[in-house]
């Protein structure tokens, strides 16, 4: 017989690694276009630098205010579903045993063993068994606001920072293509360490990071010309 061992799944990074992706996708896309909608309108390398300075503190703070408040709106459900199951295993604790047992028989567990499963599980920690088996509520799933907080504003940052070096580093003559194709590359590339993570294939997640964020840069470019013209 093979020796047991510990497994490790990449579901259980879901939590993190989906903060993390949109904290640097939104900080890069957002900090590049508010970029080169500024420098469309002819505007000066240091209002440039400042507007993109700007975009980082401000994006920071609302990704990790956004996602604080998300994420504990789904915290606070969870615990009002788990304090009303806690009342339920109190007061009917024979119909609680019941309900769990045919959870596993629609499973394919055949309907003795089930209830004894059920039996045994509740005799351990019922208020949990239920969590998972009826709620859907696990270790690996449940809410982290905190968590989702400073991942989203710390990736968001580092996201940031790559289109504002760009701008430091550029000639004036080339800094809206250099910024543009830097961006791209930088999406690009958190595409695939996002894919990777995720045990995903590289070329769809690439593709639909750098598309989506070619979209956003043209568009906010295009109107940032056509407003520097206007005003």
């Amino acid at each position: 017989m093979s020796r047991l061992h510990k497994e490790t799944h990449l579901v259980a990074r879901i939590g993190w690694l989906r903060a993390a992706v949109l904290g640097a996708n939104d900080g890069i896309i957002s900090t590049a276009s508010l970029i080169l909608g500024v420098a469309s309108a002819a505007a000066s390398r240091s209002d440039v630098l400042l507007t993109g300075i700007a975009g980082l503190v401000a994006g920071a703070m609302s990704m990790a205010a956004g996602e604080y408040v998300s994420v504990s709106s789904q915290s606070d459900t969870e615990h009002a579903d788990l304090a009303r199951e806690n009342r339920e295993l109190a007061d009917d604790p024979v119909f609680e045993r019941e309900e769990l047992a045919q959870i596993y028989v629609a499973r394919g567990v055949e309907a003795g063993l089930a209830r004894e499963v059920s039996k045994q599980l509740m005799a351990k920690d019922a208020l949990s068994a239920h969590a998972r088996d009826e709620l859907g509520i696990s270790e690996i799933s449940t809410a982290r606001p905190v968590q989702a907080a400073l991942a989203s504003a710390a990736t968001f940052s580092v996201g940031a920072v790559a289109p504002l070096a760009l701008v430091l580093v550029s000639p004036s003559n080339v800094l809206i293509p250099a910024v543009a194709a830097g961006s791209l590359l930088f999406l690009s590339l958190l595409g695939a360490i996002g894919a990777k993570a995720g045990g995903a294939g590289l070329l769809k997640p690439t593709i639909r990071v750098a598309f989506w964020g070619a979209c956003a840069m043209a568009l906010t470019a295009g109107i940032g010309a056509v407003v520097g013209k206007v005003v």
